[in-house]
């Protein structure tokens, strides 16, 4: 079963705090290995240092509450 099959809404997650970064802004599809490589790519492409960053975080997909929150 994917990690990612039900979720509705993705995000990077900070490894040591689990807060969440930011929300992965386009559409879940394909294998979770391709979507953490989507959502790592996205995020990279926002500034120059997120390279740096990016190796603190892990994707995850968020909970409902986060979701509301959102809204």
């Amino acid at each position: 079963m994917s990690k990612y099959q039900d979720a509705k809404k993705i995000g990077l997650r900070d490894k040591k705090t689990n807060k969440l970064v930011t929300v992965y802004p386009k559409r879940i599809e394909g294998t979770d290995e391709k979507i953490e490589e989507n959502v790592k790519f996205w995020f990279y492409q926002q500034s120059c240092s997120a390279e740096e960053t990016l190796k603190g975080l892990y994707v995850d997909v968020l909970t409902p509450a986060e979701i509301e929150a959102l809204n």
